[in-house]
């Protein structure tokens, strides 16, 4: 057999876990992102066999859903049946309950606490008043220099400097083919930071740069530390029997709940598919068009504006087809504001309007003077000399501060949204290549700005256009919240999407632009329409409307838009908060107290993506469970468009459909703990309480009522298409990966052929892949 190498054994070993995104960044992921070319019962079974965990749904919470006719008692008998398990539901369910939870004693725990100790130190992003020295040499030679000094580590001093030749010692008389499960459990163990370490090193960030570390560094100072204390370096076998009968037991329960959610849906959207048939359609063109993220939280103030007047919604990802990072204006540092499995091809960055140039001069000084003030008091609270006496000094103010943050928040929130500092109405976006540092916007040939609208408006099947057309991205609003990046865009790498979409709309103001869509293309967007930015509050569902350069001849449009979105504020804030008056304000005051810890619910509860026309759903009250994506087949020749929303959206929705699922299931060890006793670690990170490990998932605010009442349902993603049976097999014969994760079940697929009468059909691996299902007729709602 072929001797491995620790290289080779190391990245296999790592593929067992995902990315842990910093906090300024945060990117929702599968935790079991390493399996997925696994069936999703077989990867449930090898990650509990390495590292333990909840993979389901507790007996508690099925007994609850059965409850409630979540799930449907003859499609879990039917599976019950099928696998061979003659009981009752209520007699597995009592098997499951009595299922003793085992506390074990984790006998690694020294050895955690002393990696996550220097992983901390090393990884600190600017936190930490003193910086470990020698971090510009590496996290393991920068180790070995300073561990020497600590009684405990002294003999490390005779240690190889190479982290490689120090694995080999800690390993010493152990085979090379055990190397590669030994490194599994090491790193899962530590899952969290070794996932931040795999961000690191992927993204090359500057941090990584300037301080490398690799997880080759991590397992030599882990596996040395190991040796040194005597801890277990090599994995106990977990497997038994029984815990795998459970596991298939939770999993039909699991499949029986997943296949009721889809029965309704299946069922609302054929209802609302005849309703629709039967009325008259009348052509008029919208007053206005508003295109949304396709995040969940977009569904409910869609209905809501579509109720208001004669609009029409649209929904697309949040990052509107532009694969670029923002530097932001005021500190002149660049994130990505796009998914983050798409490079960034452009860099977007702020200039004046015209006649502007001095009001954004006014802008940047103020931003400076508070910068500095920020700095300053920052600096007087943590040197050493100044410290108690700014704290004795500035008491009294910090005192009645909280006060009026704990007592009148939603008072603070539109004092500080009045007097805010905004740039949007001085400045424009200017789009440039990501190599080039440049003022000029035309630094990117025409040809590419007409490629980047055209592809948005071929992806939603756009054929009219209103006078107004609004691209809304989306962002949130929270005071005190190490996880608030979690709630921005998804797509836009936890960016808010309001850049992606002001520069999308410059484009297409742009006439050259509409010259060429025109003549090349026979897009023919009228003269008078004008297109512009918003952004969507996801916490107050506020929409505002980045509208300083749109045209006079428009100002009367506007004027109604404005004061309609003012009125689907309160209706739709209203629906979402279970109350008929004070909605607003109440969200307001959400958004902005530093003691809440739940101001809005983010994209739980989300178990569905259609793909199709707004039509499909239309009018149906879907509870912000689906994410839309705007598509129509009938305008995608080739199917070209379909490809890129399975490739792209389809995929990212899962990751964070998987994301959510398993931080309800087991939100210790897979979501991001308790906000209560949340501390934050080098600035990209947090810990529970003063260590262990780093919390990679959703913290338990957003995914449970309470700490035993669950909110979110963990179901797995359903995916609903309409579009040619012959044109999904084609592309899933294109997309090996995509395949994969529907022949897994990572994610269902369902398919409205048009070309059938709207059949429903659902996909399975068999060898005649997509089989019919019968709908499920009369259903009145999906929740």
């Amino acid at each position: 057999m072929k001797t491995l190498t620790i290289n080779n054994s190391i990245e296999k070993a790592a593929s067992v876990i995902g990315k842990t995104w910093p906090l300024y960044g945060f990117v929702t992921s599968n935790p079991l992102s390493g399996y997925e070319k696994s069936s999703f019962l077989d990867a449930v079974k090898n990650a509990n066999n390495l590292s333990g965990g909840s993979f389901f749904p507790t007996a508690a919470v099925y007994t609850e859903a059965l409850g409630k006719k979540e799930i449907d008692n003859d499609i879990l008998l039917d599976l019950l049946v099928e696998k061979g398990y003659q009981q009752s539901p209520d007699f597995y369910l009592n098997q499951m309950a009595s299922e003793k939870t085992v506390s074990k004693e984790n006998p690694n725990r020294l050895l955690d606490q002393l990696t996550v100790k220097w992983l901390s130190a090393f990884l600190d992003e600017g936190m930490a008043e003193w910086q470990m020295p020698f971090k510009s040499e590496g996290f393991f030679k920068a180790w070995k220099k300073i561990a020497v000094f600590d009684d405990q580590f002294k003999s490390i001093k005779n240690i190889s400097a190479d982290p490689e030749e120090a694995i080999k010692n800690a390993l010493a008389g152990i085979n090379e083919a055990g190397y590669e499960e030994i490194f599994k459990f090491h790193i899962s163990s530590l899952a969290g930071w070794v996932g931040y370490i795999k961000y690191r090193t992927d993204t090359d960030s500057l941090w990584q740069q300037k301080y490398p570390i690799s997880i080759m560094d991590y397992l030599a100072v882990r596996l040395t530390i190991a040796k040194l204390i005597d801890a277990q370096i090599a994995p106990l076998k977990n497997y038994n029997d029984h815990l795998s009968e459970l596991i298939q037991l939770k999993h039909i329960f699991l499949k029986a709940w997943e296949m009721s959610w889809q029965s309704e849906l299946k069922g609302i959207l054929k209802e609302n598919s005849i309703q629709l048939s039967n009325q008259t359609k009348e052509k008029k063109l919208p007053d206005a068009q508003m295109v949304f993220c396709i995040d969940t939280r977009s569904e409910l103030i869609r209905r809501h504006i579509e109720s208001k007047g004669n609009y029409e919604t649209f929904g697309f990802a949040g990052f509107f087809g532009i694969a670029m990072d923002y530097e932001d204006l005021a500190t002149g540092i660049s994130r990505k504001s796009c998914p983050p499995i798409v490079p960034s091809a452009y860099k977007v960055s702020e200039i004046p309007q015209i006649g502007k140039g001095e009001e954004l001069a006014n802008y940047q000084k103020k931003k400076e003077e508070q910068k500095f003030s920020n700095y300053f008091l920052n600096r007087l609270k943590s040197m050493l000399p100044s410290a108690f006496g700014f704290v004795e000094g500035s008491g009294i103010l910090y005192g009645v501060s909280l006060l009026a943050r704990s007592i009148f928040p939603g008072n603070l929130y539109r004092y500080e949204k009045k007097n805010e500092l905004s740039h949007e109405g001085i400045c424009e976006p200017s789009l440039n290549h990501h190599q080039v540092s440049s003022d000029k916007f035309d630094n990117i040939p025409l040809e590419q700005k007409v490629a980047i609208v055209k592809s948005a408006f071929d992806v939603m099947g756009w054929k009219e256009f209103a006078p107004l057309v609004v691209f809304a991205g989306h962002g949130s609003h929270t005071k005190n919240n190490a996880f608030g990046s979690s709630l921005d865009c998804g797509a836009c790498a936890a960016s808010p999407g309001r850049h992606n979409a002001r520069m999308l709309a410059k484009l297409a103001n742009i006439k050259e632009v509409r010259m060429v869509l025109k003549e090349s293309y026979n897009i023919a967007i009228p003269e008078n329409t004008f297109f512009l930015g918003a952004e969507h509050n996801t916490t107050t569902d506020e929409i505002v409307l980045f509208d300083s350069e749109a045209p006079l001849s428009l100002q009367k449009n506007l004027a109604k838009l404005k004061a309609d979105l003012l009125s689907i504020q309160r209706s739709s804030s209203a629906e979402r908060r279970g109350m008929l008056n004070g909605a607003v304000k109440l969200s307001e005051k959400k958004a902005n107290n530093w003691a809440e810890t739940r101001p809005e619910w983010g994209l739980a509860k989300n178990a569905g993506f259609i793909i199709g026309p707004r039509n499909l759903s239309k009018h149906v009250n879907l509870g912000s469970r689906c994410f839309l994506q705007s598509y129509d087949w009938k305008t995608d020749t080739t199917g070209a468009v379909l490809e890129a929303i399975m490739q792209g959206p389809m995929v990212v929705t899962q990751w964070i459909n998987n994301h959510y699922y398993f931080s309800t299931v087991d939100n210790e060890k897979f979501g991001g703990g308790s906000k209560i006793t949340h501390n934050v670690v080098g600035k990209f990170g947090v810990v529970q309480g003063n260590g262990g490990d780093l919390k990679r998932g959703i913290p338990l605010q957003s995914v449970k009522a309470s700490d035993d009442e669950i909110y979110h349902q963990p179901l797995r993603l359903s995916v609903v298409i309409e579009a040619p049976t012959e044109r999904i097999d084609q592309i899933l014969e294109r997309n090996a990966h995509i395949k994969s994760l529907l022949e897994n079940e990572w994610i269902y697929l369902m398919i409205m052929d048009p070309q059938k009468g709207g059949e429903i059909t659902h996909y399975s691996k068999n060898d005649n892949p997509l089989s019919p299902i019968n709908a499920i007729e009369n259903l009145e709602t999906v929740l």
